[in-house]
């Protein structure tokens, strides 16, 4: 390559390569040399991001597991739980929509930074009332040996103030400047990248410099950039793909919040298991099985290179298939625990119905026994009492960790046997049947998890290929918005609504208020739980449909149209051409001047 050459490719680095706004620190082609900073920055930033999600989804799903805890901590309803795992969610529709569109336009690294330093305050201030509030004192019967029955847990040990703990108190070093801060505004580019316009990075990632970007050395002024707010708003809900398309997810999410947010509560209370238990599987089978199935959808997508109409029926197959596996659900029920006064009389012959539940009897009128404590006793055959009071039992004894009762009137009625029984401290244990019961379920739970998220990706490429380039970050971060106000914000605090009207025994707090529930209605809570969830699947099943359909209605048909015009064009210039070629070759002569120059 002769020297003018390499002028000229010099010259056209200078004008063409250099970003709108920035300053030209580059003459031409970068070396290796110089390619190492660049590249040492982006892994720097997708290393310090991907902490930061991880960082975040702990701490989400951490607060999902504590949420029965918070219950039997606090005594509050299911349905105040909602209110405060939906709280979460307010925060964020003060700033998500205007961080969505100015991020686009001013320096979003220093935006992430800014907003990965509040998630940590905030969470930390999720904390703090744990060091603050005084020790949990346990609803449990603790008597020494051979004493007779306590009948309310203020009469126990005396409770004595714990000092709050300290809170240790790190000091952070900050050196130059810190993951995203010190990121420029913008990545430089190489030649081939943005040469490359069949990637899909090029087609909807990749920003347009001239129109996008505001030049360096001028103030960005907020009118300017807010001028085209509500026009961009209007362009997008004016796309009936994008808006059906967040319709869909909108109810789709509402489903799954309230399924995820009451999972381990579900799991307590229909198959008996404890909350480490609960939370231990959950945390072990089915977030793998989710991350697996994002991972599958985009393997799928990239692999058979789908297209717009192929992500949204794998869209669609996935929720189709994922909701028809959640139905099978309904089989996979425990009844209710035996509870004398609740669930079973206290002869223990057969269920009783709303207007026959009493908790009190001819064994226990002697007794006097308070209703609105929850001590569960287990009585030897095979019945919960509320209380040992409540049981008739008359004397207690400790044997290791477990305390046992005797002369229990109302253990030897329902036992049909002519002397007082005993029993021990707890709840019993569910029907054999239940384990089984469990262990289906958590084999459909992962199946329709990875199921369900098999779609993930590809609704997330429909999402992005609806819309124009440019609106791209401000129309994921309406649907951002969107998602967390109608389906984040509500869908735990009606699905605790509906959950609470299946309680059968509500806890009191010590200034008589009423608490948390004790114990649900298995069949009642089942059906609440899953109907829920499986009708709003439906809803968002039929609202893919429609999305299936005005994607063919308004892109494929044009498509086709195009392909179709194009071709009558193709064969008709073909046709002229031919004609041309024929007439010409019957009127020219065999030889003309400059023929032998021309070929």
């Amino acid at each position: 390559m002769d020297t003018s050459s390499k002028e000229n490719i010099q010259l056209f680095c200078k004008t063409s390569v250099q970003p709108v706004g920035r300053p030209s620190f580059k003459t031409g082609y970068p070396s290796s040399e110089e390619k190492h900073p660049c590249c040492g920055e982006l892994k720097v930033f997708l290393g310090a991001l991907s902490f930061v999600y991880f960082a975040k989804a702990l701490a989400e799903g951490y607060l999902k597991s504590t949420i029965t805890q918070i219950e039997r901590r606090f005594d509050i309803p299911s349905s105040l739980v909602g209110v405060i795992d939906g709280s979460f969610e307010i925060g964020n529709l003060l700033v998500i929509t205007f961080v969505s569109y100015f991020g686009a336009k001013l320096h979003r690294p220093k935006i992430i930074g800014a907003g990965c330093l509040i998630m940590g305050v905030g969470t930390l201030l999720i904390a703090m009332p744990q060091f603050f509030m005084e020790q949990y004192k346990y609803e449990r019967y603790s008597p020494s040996s051979n004493s007779t029955l306590s009948i309310s847990p203020c009469l126990l040990e005396s409770s004595s103030q714990l000092p709050a703990s300290v809170m240790e108190k790190s000091k952070s070093k900050i050196s130059n400047a810190v993951p995203f801060w010190y990121l420029p505004k913008s990545l430089p580019r190489s030649r081939s990248r943005e040469d490359s316009n069949s990637s899909e990075k090029s087609k909807f990632i990749v920003d347009d410099h001239t129109n996008y970007q505001t030049p360096q050395g001028e103030n960005a002024k907020i009118m300017e950039l807010a001028r085209d707010f509500l026009p961009s708003l209007k362009n997008l809900f004016g796309n009936p793909v994008y808006f059906l398309y967040l319709c869909t997810s909108t109810v789709q999410f509402n489903s799954l919040f309230g399924m995820v947010t009451y999972k381990p509560k579900y799991i307590e209370q229909q198959y008996g298991q404890s909350s480490s238990k609960a939370n231990f599987v959950i945390g072990l089978i089915n977030i793998p099985a989710v991350a697996l199935g994002i991972f599958s959808g985009g393997i799928v997508m990239k692999k058979f290179r789908i297209s717009v109409c192929g992500a949204a029926k794998l869209y669609l197959g996935s929720s189709v298939f994922g909701y028809l596996l959640f139905l099978s659900l309904f089989a996979l029920g425990c009844e209710n625990s035996d509870v004398a006064g609740l669930t079973v009389s206290y002869q223990g012959t057969k269920p009783v119905s709303y207007h026959e539940r009493a908790l009190f009897s001819d064994c226990n009128s002697r007794c006097k026994c308070s209703e609105t404590k929850w001590e569960p006793m287990c009585g030897e055959n095979g019945i919960t009492y509320v209380s040992a009071c409540l049981a008739g039992c008359q004397a207690s004894n400790r044997s290791g960790k477990n305390i046992i009762f005797y002369n229990c009137t109302c253990v030897g009625i329902a036992a049909s046997k002519s002397g007082n029984s005993s029993g021990i401290v707890g709840r019993c244990q569910k029907d054999n049947g239940c384990p089984q019961m469990f262990l289906y379920f958590l084999v459909i739970s992962v199946i329709t998890s990875y199921t369900l998220s098999l779609g993930g990706i590809p609704g997330y490429i429909l999402l992005l290929r609806c819309i124009k380039p440019q609106l791209k970050s401000f129309a994921l971060g309406i649907y951002t918005l969107a998602i967390r106000v109608l389906a984040g914000i509500p869908a735990p605090v009606y699905f605790g609504v509906l959950i609470d009207t299946s309680c059968l025994k509500w806890g009191f707090k010590r200034c008589g208020s009423r608490g948390s529930c004790r114990l649900y209605d298995s069949n009642v809570f089942r059906h609440i739980y899953l109907g829920l969830t499986v009708i709003l699947g439906t809803v968002s099943i039929f609202l893919s449909i429609a999305v299936i359909f005005i994607l063919k209605k308004n892109y494929v048909s044009k498509h086709r149209s195009f392909t179709n015009k194009r071709e009558r064009t193709t064969a008709s210039t073909r046709f002229q051409k031919e004609n041309y070629t024929t007439s010409d070759h019957l009127l020219q002569p065999n030889h003309w001047p400059g023929k032998e120059t021309q070929l």
